[in-house]
């Protein structure tokens, strides 16, 4: 699809997408997790005994020391020290078991999770055609479940970990609680501190990124009419805009790693410094050297790597989990005037109110130039269209004809002047829709092709009647109907247009913007497209013309001539536009209208 026409039909449903994501909020995370936990209270029970069993080595990883020490190897007795070690031993081994047994149970737990997703994407999908659903399901699904296992992990790690080294703590001498509780505390609470706007700017990042890469995704494909179009600049401003809010994101977002930092050395590192420092207090309040040898394990090796896991993997993963899911599980979308029949036309609901001759396209003191230093394309060019209205612009090849229009669509930006659409300042991709010389056809069927602008699969009544209006049911027929498979390397120039224009005939925008879109078809297809836009329900046309019979069938003609512009009708233009005169010199009053107009 050629960029534009992409761009101004998918910015607006790329930001709903985008903004859904806070939609619901938490709360409504919260209660489906909460749910869907209750439905699964024998799995988490299975967890917690198995968990136990993998903690029972952190107990007795200190205390086994502890004892092996003042009652083993310092009172002289290596047999009791030993055998206090082999314990240790077979713990470490019971443990393993239990954590082999533990990733089973979180399968048991993760998986359901994840086939509950994927039900939810198909369904959205189908039911909202929903361009994201395959992103969903292949990578966001898949995400979700992979952090939700990594997240169920050092949760539960840490929670029986840090129970398991506070018990043995505990019995080994209350003191040293005292000790390593307080600050292990502090560091728990700055990191529970962190976990919202951690999550806030993990979501403002994968919203960048996923906006930065529909804009990739639009442009690529459209780099070519990018170029033809003169839009270099402007396209480049904006790939630069969502570069740069990216870029600001992911940097919000590594901030956070420094009180992640704090966080971690609050709460694992000062008890060790706290246990050292307090020795001598320890050792006169009863603390036995083996029981603070056993402390230090503790710490070191228990409470320091649980709070490490859970403060990279949960300080990551969490956030990140939260905002998939709140993307994933968000509610179901429904089309706007749900409360029409489905069998209606959609193209005239986002049109303004054609009740009276308002006016559709207003240019004031227009100036456009291709560079600082080059002279103007268009000078102080004012021009006024009323809606439903039928405008021809004709003028001689490289004179800026494409340039007006895609200064209307928004593409190009004015030196000076304004241009305002229905009222409203442009870029107004609602109610604009371009279709330029070359045209866009994707893969897929006919029907997808023909509904891309619409926010809703087209009617089949609906669809068949804007192709016979176009002129497409030949080509519909062909093909084996809107159903059929779209091959578009094997269509001509022209079968590509008349499915773009039959595609921006049932556009919800009322202003058509046809930038010499016909040149591929014959004459008398390419009458019939026009009147087909001409005579569109509450529809107005601009058309750069191709031959001077498009000419005569519009309403008024725009004759571009440089800084000199002339509009009027055709009888007008022959008495008082010598640029007209010679464009039409070549056209016999008595033969068909199919004299091209530029040269």
């Amino acid at each position: 699809m050629p960029y534009r026409e992409r761009e101004l039909r998918g910015r607006a449903g790329a930001g709903r997408r985008l903004g859904v994501a806070g939609g619901g909020g938490p709360a409504r995370v919260r209660g489906q997790a909460c749910r869907f936990l209750r439905a699964r209270w024998r799995v988490l029970v299975r967890l917690g005994a198995w968990s136990v069993l993998e903690a029972g080595q952190t107990f007795l990883l200190g205390y086994a020391l502890a004892r092996s020490l003042d009652a083993g190897f310092l009172a002289g007795d290596v047999r009791t020290g030993l055998l206090w070690l082999g314990a240790a031993g077979l713990a470490v081994c019971a443990g393993a078991y239990g954590t082999g047994r533990v990733y089973g149970v979180v399968a048991a737990l993760v998986e359901p999770a994840r086939d509950r997703l994927v039900t939810a994407v198909v369904e959205r999908g189908v039911r909202e055609a929903d361009a994201g659903a395959l992103s969903g399901l292949t990578q966001q699904v898949e995400l979700a479940r992979d952090t939700l296992a990594g997240v169920v992990m050092v949760s539960r790690s840490f929670l029986f970990t840090a129970a398991g080294a506070l018990i043995g703590l505990f019995s080994l001498a209350p003191p040293l609680l005292t000790v390593v509780v307080p600050p292990l505390l502090a560091g728990v609470a700055l990191f529970a501190a962190t976990l919202r706007p951690l999550a806030r700017r993990q979501e403002a990042f994968l919203a960048a990124d996923e906006a930065l890469a529909q804009e990739l995704g639009a442009l690529c494909p459209g780099l070519r009419d990018v170029t033809a179009s003169g839009a270099e600049e402007r396209v480049a401003a904006d790939v630069g805009e969502r570069v740069d809010a990216e870029l600001r994101a992911a940097r919000a977002l590594a901030r956070w790693s420094v009180a992640r930092t704090a966080a971690l050395a609050l709460g694992g590192e000062l008890p060790v410094v706290l246990l050292l420092v307090t020795t001598p207090w320890l050792l006169d309040h009863g603390v036995t050297p083996g029981a603070l040898v056993g402390a230090l394990a503790y710490v070191t090796q228990s409470l320091l790597p649980a709070l490490q896991n859970l403060v990279h993997g949960l300080g990551t993963s969490g956030s990140r989990l939260t905002v998939v899911l709140r993307r994933l599980t968000r509610p179901a979308r429904h089309p706007q005037g749900h409360t029409e029949p489905r069998d209606q036309p959609r193209t005239s609901r986002s049109r303004p109110s054609s009740g009276a001759r308002h006016t559709a396209l207003s240019l004031t003191s227009l100036t456009f130039a291709y560079g600082a230093a080059s002279e103007p394309i268009l000078d102080g060019l004012d021009l006024s269209l009323p809606a439903g209205g039928h405008l021809a612009v004709v003028g001689p090849s490289g004179i800026g004809k494409s340039t007006l229009t895609g200064l209307v669509a928004g593409l190009l930006t004015p030196r000076h002047g304004t241009i305002r659409l229905y009222g409203r300042p442009v870029p107004a991709p609602e109610v604009t829709v371009l279709i330029p010389q070359e045209a866009y056809v994707h893969g897929g069927t006919l029907a997808e092709n023909l509904s891309l602008f619409r926010p809703a699969p087209v009617p089949r009544a609906e669809l068949l009647a804007a192709a016979d209006a176009v002129g497409l049911t030949a080509l519909l027929r062909t093909l084996g109907g809107p159903d059929a498979p779209v091959d578009p390397t094997a269509l001509s120039a022209g079968e590509r247009q008349l499915i773009a224009l039959t595609r921006a005939y049932l556009s919800p925008a009322p202003l058509a913007l046809l930038d010499e879109a016909t040149c591929h078809l014959d004459p008398e297809a390419e009458a019939r497209a026009e009147r087909a836009f001409a005579a569109r329900p509450g529809g107005t046309l601009l058309v750069v013309a191709h031959r001077i019979s498009s000419a005569r069938r519009a309403e008024r003609i725009l004759v571009m001539d440089g800084a000199r512009t002339a509009c009027g009708t055709h009888d007008e233009l022959l008495r008082t536009s010598a640029l007209y005169r010679q464009l039409t010199a070549g056209w016999p009053p008595h033969t068909p209208h199919h004299t091209p107009l530029s040269r």
